[in-house]
């Protein structure tokens, strides 16, 4: 385990894998170990929940032959694994069972949702330990894959500004239902901007500034944590999500952050860390709080919040 200067070392927004992942490359086992490889204390696994209708398949799933049954069998193939896996790396790794939620369909993710989270092994121990609460559609466009699925999301809202504003009015209604211990990727709207054409539009304007603060509000109000993450340098937007806007908001409102690598193949576990590190210093943010468990807990006992000092 890593020695105690380097507790920081710490992901909750990852370790996505092919496996289960239809955009993720290589074993869930090899991202783990490469967690141990990347010194990481506690590495949580937060892997994609399905979408459960039709019209929210990728069209990369699509040209796969997958379909909703592959998807579901895919995920539950991931829950019934991931406890097994986190008992025999506890040695060297504290692995955290977790899972990111999707907010479609609108009328009933919610429920669904509620439903991975009470999962239970056999023994009665739940299956997950927490979840990552990330808003990836927007009036059911996704706004993150290919860039013409956020135009038209942005077609739907009335404009980008709009369509800013619609996302973060659902990352609020979706930490307001769910209360995810961490938030992922805040700003995520802005990965496609530049790609769609809106290089030059301003993602901070007083509309949009108030609607995010008032997600942030919800983050504050139900504990959550938001995920310093830092895919954002590999999509090649120059800055980790969120923006440094948004760091000071959420510093100055007492809202804590976390490590996300956002994995999704070995070669992304770990990257960006040291520099994540340095920009939320930069940005005025001295600790992490992160999840963990008690020394000598067994895989399925209740975590603990843990605030680290970078």
């Amino acid at each position: 385990m890593p020695q105690e200067s380097e507790r920081w070392r710490v992901s909750l927004h990852g370790g996505h894998s092919g496996e289960f992942c239809d955009h993720a490359e290589g074993t869930l086992r090899q991202i783990l170990e490469t967690a141990v490889t990347a010194k990481y204390h506690t590495f949580g696994v937060s892997e994609h929940v399905p979408r459960s209708a039709e019209r929210f398949l990728y069209s990369e799933e699509r040209a796969r032959g997958w379909d909703l049954a592959k998807i579901t069998a895919d995920f539950d193939r991931y829950a019934a694994i991931i406890t097994p896996l986190a008992e025999e790396f506890a040695d060297r790794l504290t692995v955290l069972r977790g899972f990111e939620v999707e907010v479609v369909p609108t009328d009933s993710y919610v429920e669904q949702m509620r439903g991975y989270r009470a999962r239970k092994l056999g023994d009665g121990r739940p299956v997950f330990d927490y979840c990552v609460g990330s808003v990836h559609y927007v009036r059911e466009h996704q706004i993150d894959g290919r860039p013409e699925n956020w135009l038209k999301a942005m077609e739907a809202t009335g404009g980008p500004e709009r369509l800013a504003v619609c996302y973060y009015e659902t990352v609020l209604s979706m930490v307001t239902a769910l209360h995810p211990e961490v938030v992922g990727h805040l700003d995520l709207i802005k990965r496609n901007a530049a790609l769609a054409g809106f290089g030059e539009l301003p993602l901070d304007t007083p509309l949009i500034r108030r609607a995010a603060i008032g997600a942030l509000e919800a983050v504050r109000a139900h504990g959550g944590i938001l995920d310093l993450n830092t895919a954002g340098w590999r999509k090649g937007l120059g800055e980790p999500y969120p923006a440094p806007w948004l760091v000071a908001q959420a510093q100055a409102m007492g809202v804590p952050f976390c490590f996300g690598d956002d994995s999704h193949r070995t070669d992304q576990v770990g990257a960006g860390l040291e520099e994540a590190r340095l920009y939320l210093l930069r940005n005025g943010v001295s600790s992490l709080t992160v999840l963990a468990r008690e020394p000598g807990a067994e895989v399925g006992s209740p975590l603990i919040r843990e605030t680290i000092a970078l």
